[in-house]
């Protein structure tokens, strides 16, 4: 006989059901509590951890381990957090293209080795040896980056660790097996790889045997919204849950997750600019471009949800001001961002730029002195104090958002008529008030866990506790969470002689 009402609300938590988003990106991870419901999403952070790199004999690492038990702790905090005790699921995502490799037995072979490590240099002239880049574009659609997985593949040839491996798991997918004991690969990670087919949603099989990889090493491809595992036991034991508790897949890739983070208005044509560590900006569109232009161009085509294509470039972003600020406090100034920003805010405009996308901004160390030089390098004003090389930064990064906003429309033909920040960089008002002077568009601003909320209504959706597509989703989005809107104004004069400067 089935309990009474009463006996059954006690049993269960009333309410829309809360999932547990875990988000890693370069420089800290956290985990997430969201509830959502029709009408309903909500947002709170449980735990938040630190990501720092190791380098260990010249080699710069990720502290995966370090990473995980980051990961059990968040989960052991969304247990406290959500009614009931447990989360309707959980769901993972990350930044791209670094792996893990295991052994036969899944055990993990080594730490997986940073995308900023100086191993992958010369693996790009390498691959194009195997296969022109016009080729290897037309096939991936994936845009030049020294540290693409397969340049690191090709780094990688002739290691014990590559030989001895059985298994590759993309980072989100390898924090998947351990919570699961279940291996996959989930596909928005899997197109950032430069082995996937945009075209099919399949790998390009093609490239991986012109490469000599060996596809065996993925496991199966999953979808976002596809069951990942459940919580072993020892799992639910560590974070203090009762089971069962599903894992569902996301887009993995955190800008998959942030790009169905986005708030669009449904007809509505628009750009995206998703920041953080990196700025993600682009368009999205139902097929890829693979045109020569777009090679030439050096735009990328990556998998989203729902069979989208997020066709957008990749600029340096905040990590330059984050790198600024790190030799700043190294040399003893300690300063105080939000008072930089301020400051940044009343120097004069566009008095110096560099190209954010140059890969001479790539590696750690010393930004400040490295934007000085890409100044005088150009005949341009060396920046004078703190506050003016912040705002050489942000002036950069919104004149490098113009550029590829525009670049996007021209070579995908689809004109947008707003521009959306979300992300991190979506908090910092400046930098988006200058993106919508350098665009001419309107900019609307936020969510700034648009990642972890992208993440969240994937797996709402997945368990019946929202409904539609992501135009639905995005819908939910837009009437639940504080968004900013900034017009554009100023010369719009000014930002094209500024980039005259950086361009030529």
């Amino acid at each position: 006989m089935p309990p009474p009402p009463t006996a059954r609300s006690s049993a269960a938590p009333c309410g829309p059901p809360s999932f547990a988003a875990v988000d890693l990106g370069a420089s800290s991870g956290r985990v997430m509590v969201g509830t959502a419901g029709p009408g309903v999403l909500e947002l709170q952070e449980v735990h938040r951890f630190p990501n720092r790199p190791v380098r260990v004999a010249g080699t710069l690492y990720w502290d995966v381990l370090g990473l995980y038990r980051g990961v059990l702790d968040g989960l052991r905090a969304a247990g406290r957090a959500v009614p009931g005790g447990r989360p309707a699921s959980v769901g993972i995502d990350s930044w791209a293209v670094d792996h893990g490799l295991l052994d036969a037995s899944g055990t993990l072979l080594g730490n997986p080795v940073h995308y900023r490590d100086g191993r992958t240099d010369g693996a790009a002239e390498r691959a194009a040896a195997v296969m022109p880049p016009r080729e290897l574009y037309a096939a991936t659609g994936l845009q030049h980056q020294p540290f693409n997985s397969l340049h690191q593949l090709v780094a990688a040839r002739g290691t014990s660790a590559l030989a001895a491996a059985r298994h590759l798991l993309l980072i989100p997918d390898l924090m998947a097996y351990w919570l699961t004991g279940e291996m996959g690969t989930e596909l928005t990670n899997a197109s950032t790889t430069q082995l996937l087919d945009p075209r099919t949603g399949d790998w390009a099989r093609p490239v991986a045997e012109a490469f000599g990889v060996d596809l065996a090493l993925f496991p199966p491809l999953r979808r976002p919204g596809d069951p990942a595992g459940e919580l072993l036991a020892e799992v639910l034991a560590e974070c203090g849950l009762d089971g069962p508790v599903p894992v569902t897949a996301v887009g993995s890739h955190d800008t998959a997750s942030a790009v169905a983070g986005v708030p669009a208005e449904g007809g509505r044509a628009f750009a995206y600019v998703a920041t953080g560590t990196w700025s993600l900006a682009g368009v999205e569109l139902e097929a890829p471009v693979l045109t020569e232009e777009s090679r030439a161009a050096n735009f990328t085509n990556e998998l989203g949800v729902d069979g989208t294509v997020r066709y957008l470039r990749n600029i340096m972003g905040l990590w330059l001001l984050q790198e600024c600020l790190r030799t700043w406090e190294a040399d003893g100034l300690r300063p105080e961002l939000e008072a930089l920003l301020r400051e940044a805010a009343k120097a004069p405009g566009l008095r110096s730029v560099v190209d954010a996308s140059d890969p001479v901004f790539l590696p750690p160390g010393r930004m400040p002195e490295r934007i000085a030089e890409a100044c005088r390098r150009t005949g341009q004003p060396v920046p004078r104090d703190p506050a003016e090389t912040v705002r050489c930064v942000l002036d950069s990064l919104a004149l490098a958002h113009r550029r590829a906003v525009a670049d996007a429309q021209r070579l995908s033909g689809r004109e947008v008529e707003v521009v959306h920040v979300v992300g991190g960089g979506a908090r910092n008002e400046l930098l988006c008030r200058l993106t919508a002077d350098a665009c001419g568009l309107p900019v609307v601003a936020g969510p700034a866990e648009a990642a972890a909320f992208g993440n969240v209504l994937v797996q709402a959706r997945a368990a019946g506790a929202v409904h539609g597509d992501l135009t639905a989703l995005r819908s939910l989005l837009r009437t639940t969470q504080p968004l900013r809107h900034h017009e554009p104004m100023g010369d719009r004069g000014a930002w094209e002689r500024a980039e005259a400067a950086v361009c030529g």
